[in-house]
């Protein structure tokens, strides 16, 4: 059988987005005339420029993005990113990430995301929290409880939630506006298990992943060694729940650099390092590596949680894992895909794998519209229940799909991979929707 020619590679995630779409659009045998153009385009995309005062006394203007993509099975979902490089193709592809995900994991939600073109860690507290209030000003009704729902992406946390809604409610005095935004500190109604809610997620769809078989000769986590790009709250949480749940930690990185032991490291150790360092490198009893050979190191498991287009057509090729598990969103370029697929390496994708997340921001939206506070058991009982059933219509999708390419679908083709499977679900959980609502007028 020949094999097809690779995607042009692009680190534009925006770009790698648009080639997963069409890839996973091979496997559909049939849609509506038009529906793939609405469904791949934003809704709404908002620009803002707003001024804010400095701690030196100086006035700085920032540039912010709200991109709503698509809201046909519920109001937008996504969180809000502060960092120097965000942009609009960045949270358009975000966006349109999480309108798949919570498809996929059948929350009644959309997809949204945003972000401040800012550098938190050269901001003080003061200043963020006025560059919050003032992003949130700007917005106006663009975001609310039945509408676009916030919540915490990269460097903005459970304070900047908290600070959101504040800011939102006093513009909306007189109604319950705790669900405008997922992420908040308890006290002011955020969920428990929101704060590991990714990680565990992940855990969850990574045992089920094994247990269905779909890596040869690794049924279970026990003993499997794992390696951990990204050492923030999602990678971290990660390292400890695999080695509790019987993995072994044998690599870890963060911005500064990496850190290996194949005897195992101590996730919790490795954790109170950084706290107290601000870095894993350096830990005792460990030897420093690169980011860059993180991602090839002999492993069973790499779990990317950091930034994306992280594995790429100049390193998947190397890559010595068996399964990749995408904490963060989107890892791996749409080349790399096809390269790792090539070399029979597993990946659960970033739309099944990190959507613990936003299954427990919808919780907390349940919550917080209910005057409700539901127990860890509970929330831990329906996540896990959230992400079996997704990994489970994964698999089942992808065992259908290449199923049909063994009768030849699609001619000469490779065949599915779970990415594709869990995109063809969610498009046409979208597009089914998109029908029975009808179109108005």
């Amino acid at each position: 059988m020949d094999m097809p020619t690779r995607p042009t590679e692009s680190l534009d995630l925006f770009v790698n987005a648009r080639q997963q779409f069409n890839q996973a659009l091979t496997w559909i045998e049939s849609i509506k005339v038009g529906i793939i153009d609405y469904l791949i385009n934003p809704k709404r995309t908002l620009h803002v420029r707003f001024p804010v005062n400095m701690d030196d006394g100086s006035i700085q203007t920032f540039h912010g993005f709200r991109v709503l993509h698509n809201r046909v099975r519920g109001p937008g979902k996504g969180g809000i990113r502060y960092h120097p490089d965000v942009t609009e193709a960045e949270v358009s592809a975000l966006a349109a990430f999480m309108t798949w995900k919570t498809a996929v994991v059948d929350l009644p939600f959309g997809g949204g995301k945003g972000g401040v073109a800012c550098n938190p860690k050269e901001l003080s507290r003061s200043e963020l929290r006025r560059i919050t209030r003032r992003f949130v000003a700007e917005l106006g009704d663009n975001i609310g409880p039945h509408t676009d729902i916030p919540a915490p992406d990269v460097y903005t946390d459970a304070q900047t939630m908290a600070w959101i809604y504040d800011t939102f409610d006093l513009m909306h005095p007189g109604q319950n506006n705790l669900a405008v935004v997922t992420g908040k500190p308890l006290e002011i109604g955020g969920s428990v298990g929101r704060e590991e809610a990714t990680a565990r997620g992940s855990l969850y769809a990574t045992q089920q992943l094994l247990e269905r078989g779909i890596v040869p000769d690794m049924q279970a986590l026990d003993g499997a060694r794992v390696a951990v790009q990204g050492y923030g709250n999602a990678g971290a949480t990660a390292a400890r729940l695999f080695q509790e749940a019987g993995a072994r930690i044998v690599a870890v990185s963060d911005s500064r650099g990496g850190i290996c032991n194949d005897d195992g490291l101590d996730s919790e150790q490795v954790l109170a390092h950084k706290n107290e360092t601000g870095s894993v490198v350096g830990m005792p009893e460990s030897t420093a590596i690169s980011n860059d050979e993180l991602l090839v190191y002999d492993c069973d498991i790499l779990i990317p949680a950091a930034l994306e287009c992280q594995i790429r057509e100049d390193n998947a090729t190397k890559v010595k894992a068996r399964l990749i598990i995408e904490v963060a969103n989107g890892p791996l370029t749409a080349v790399a895909d096809r390269i790792v697929q090539e070399r029979n390496i597993v990946v659960l994708p970033d739309i099944v794998a990190n959507s613990g997340g936003v299954v427990v921001s919808y919780f907390e939206w349940v919550q917080n519209l209910e005057n409700q506070q539901w127990d860890i058991d509970k929330v831990d009982r329906k996540l896990r229940k959230k992400m079996l059933r997704a990994v489970d219509d994964t698999v089942d999708r992808w065992t259908a799909l290449n199923k049909r390419h063994r009768e030849g679908f699609n001619g000469n083709r490779v065949g599915p991979t779970l990415r594709d499977a869990a995109l063809v679900t969610a498009i046409e959980r979208i597009a089914t929707v998109v029908l029975q609502r009808d179109i108005w007028p």
